[in-house]
């Protein structure tokens, strides 16, 4: 029989699901080293692995968004060639497969990957490539893994409409939908209708970071401004959730209508959304009904895995298998993927793998 709660090495074996990772912030500390080698990089603060994992760690976990999202000055820095992305993203596969995850959505900005000259287009071709070529080498470990890319546009520039194009283009070469990322506050997610209008005509897929640094008038503009599918973090949807479960209107209405919310428990207590773990909203949430999700978000930021994550939530609010079978498969319903395949991993890989764990 297994323990009422699921152990940690009990949760790396779990099929695993994750719509909310970045692929700038989960890079391996000895390759950032070895890609700034390459390319003459020279701004890193230390050239030892392991220190430099602590570095990053550290910094994240300072309370501050703003030293937070300065962490990966040096991440972009040394992915400015398109065989340096080419190699974080097969990386990103095989850690990601070797961690128990089977679906993972990642994304990334393309246009912070043109600084020193690559043409956007090859970043987004050297994305999916590295995604490809990880997944290949995953299945043929035996755990097999399927990644999609998700592309970003920054809030805060003026690129939206080509990173619509760009979802577009290559939506059958495995993007599977949109994204806005960088600074809520000051940039309204529909600023440029138009690359919305292009998504809307398309039939594309997306998601919104919103409810993560702002609160619950970033999450209405992003249902209603941006037309969002999903919620990025989302997390602040909880301030119109009282202790009592009582839920304000647009809690009812995410509530109501399960908009699926991206959390990432670690990264938003390290960016001082929240003072801790056990002060975060991610299992009322769930007990509510929300459609919680549980991410990554910065695996090399935040020194989190999606089993850690996982192992961390169930520890402190006692979880057992039937919450973490339920936040996966919420994961998977939400997920950018064609009904098929979606319903072969369902019914082959996660409701298989959790009844043996959960006998």
């Amino acid at each position: 029989m297994a323990a009422a709660v699921p152990t940690p090495e009990q949760l790396r074996s779990a099929p695993k699901v994750l719509l909310h990772d970045h692929l700038d912030g989960g890079l391996r500390p000895r390759t950032v080293i070895e890609l700034a080698d390459e390319a003459g990089y020279r701004d890193l603060p230390t050239g030892d692995a392991a220190a430099l994992g602590t570095w990053f760690l550290q910094a994240a976990d300072s309370g501050s968004l703003v030293r937070y999202l300065q962490t990966f000055a040096h991440t972009v820095g040394v992915m400015q060639r398109p065989e340096a992305v080419r190699r974080v993203a097969r990386e990103c596969a095989l850690d990601l497969a070797a961690d128990g995850v089977v679906y993972a959505e990642v994304r990334m900005a393309p246009e912070l990957l043109t600084a020193e000259g690559t043409p956007i287009e090859e970043a987004v071709e050297a994305i999916l490539d590295g995604f490809a070529a990880g997944s290949a080498e995953a299945a043929a470990a035996g755990t097999p893994i399927r990644v999609g890319a998700l592309l970003c546009a920054m809030r805060q520039a003026d690129r939206w409409d080509e990173v619509a194009g760009l979802v577009v283009r290559y939506r059958d070469a495995g993007v599977v939908g949109f994204d806005l990322a960088g600074p809520e506050i000051g940039f309204p997610p529909d600023r440029h209708p138009s690359a919305l209008e292009l998504l809307d005509r398309a039939g594309a897929h997306r998601t919104i970071h919103a409810g993560e640094a702002a609160g619950v008038d970033s999450i209405r503009a992003a249902l209603d401004g941006a037309r969002a599918e999903r919620l990025g973090h989302g997390v602040r949807i909880a301030d119109e959730v009282a202790l009592d479960g009582t839920l304000g209107p647009l809690a009812r209405r995410v509530c109501d209508e399960q908009v699926p919310l991206e959390i990432a428990p670690s990264s938003n207590v390290q960016t001082g959304a929240y003072p801790s773990l056990a002060d975060h909203p991610v299992d009322r949430l769930h007990r509510a009904g929300f459609a919680v999700t549980l991410n990554t978000d910065n695996r090399l930021m935040s020194g989190v895995s999606a089993t850690s994550e996982l192992a961390d939530v169930v520890a402190t609010f006692g979880w057992g298998w039937e919450d973490v079978q339920r936040v996966t498969e919420r994961a998977l319903a939400a997920a950018f993927v064609d009904d098929a395949e979606r319903a072969r991993l369902l019914a082959e890989v996660v409701r298989p793998g959790y009844a043996v764990l959960a006998a």
